[in-house]
């Protein structure tokens, strides 16, 4: 009934997003995939509800009530509309925060997974996936830490074409690139991308197809995080002058951007060669692909 579960890094390989609606929400076309690198969150019974944040990156989000693991629980009170016994809620933060990884909806949606298990086991999937909608754009997408490619707001969900796993590095300059920022600069620059999903195969075989596949591709909000980010572009210059690098976009709004390489070995050369050069950025070497599983 209780344990742990993974809250995988969201990367987008693509990010497509074009001009407001009349509502103000921006319709996007995106491939998301998902990093063996992340946060996590673990339920244990407890007297009364309670919610403990530790990590890395644990004093970057205040356990102010606020947070989506937090919100989470609530919608799940709210959905089985009955008591139910106490827990105590705990988030491992090893992500940046503010950084594009889609990391308070992987949390968020890991909280959801341990909560059905505790709670309301007969729930449908199909109904935890529409509170993990209610909680972002992003909820539906992290609920299961398995690529897909999402449209609309982002909660138009499809099967991400057949990927190989892929060797990567995430790089994050440890500065916030806040989501309501950079799509106020993205609006003033006008520079709307076009949504419709883009050619792609059925299948892809090598890590070295997918990469010449994203390099035809583009993240429309890339110009905007670095207008509002400058060290966005020094992650990315750096990134596309190394030799392990295939390609290198920046995942989301930023500010991490991530580069696919052709082996585990190269990933780790590229990966000690930016730490080496700048240690003050974060940078992790990882697996793109998920889901991943769960921590005993």
């Amino acid at each position: 009934m209780f344990g742990q579960a993974f809250a995988p890094a969201k990367v987008n390989l693509f990010l497509h997003v074009g001009p407001p609606g009349a509502e103000g929400y921006h319709p996007l076309c995106s491939l998301m995939v998902f990093a063996d690198v992340g946060d996590r969150v673990s339920l244990a019974p407890a007297e009364a509800m309670d919610f403990a944040l530790t990590g890395t990156f644990a004093r970057d989000l205040a356990a102010d009530g606020d947070n989506l693991v937090q919100r989470a629980a609530l919608a799940m009170l709210q959905a089985v509309r009955a008591p139910r016994s106490p827990v105590m809620l705990a988030l491992d933060k090893q992500l940046p925060v503010a950084a594009g990884l889609g990391g308070g909806s992987s949390d968020a949606g890991a909280a959801l997974r341990l909560l059905r298990a505790a709670w309301a086991p007969d729930m449908s999937d199909a109904r935890l996936q529409d509170l993990a909608a209610s909680l972002g754009a992003d909820g539906a997408a992290c609920l299961w830490g398995a690529p897909v490619l999402a449209e609309g707001r982002g909660e138009r969900l499809s099967p991400a074409p057949d990927l190989p796993v892929m060797p990567a590095v995430l790089v994050n300059p440890r500065v916030a690139s806040p989501t309501g920022a950079v799509y106020g600069r993205f609006d003033a620059l006008g520079a709307f991308g076009d949504v419709t999903p883009p050619p792609t195969p059925e299948a892809f075989e090598t890590v070295e197809e997918v990469a010449g596949w994203v390099s035809l591709l583009r993240n429309d909000l890339e110009a905007a995080a670095v207008q509002i980010a400058p060290e966005i572009g020094d992650v990315l210059n750096a990134l596309r002058g190394e030799p392990e690098t295939l390609v290198a976009q920046m995942s989301g709004s930023g500010a991490t951007c991530f580069a696919l390489c052709a082996s585990d070995i190269e990933a780790e050369q590229l990966a000690e060669g930016l730490e080496r050069l700048r240690p003050d950025w974060w940078v992790r070497r990882c697996r793109l692909g998920g889901p991943w599983p769960d921590p005993a």
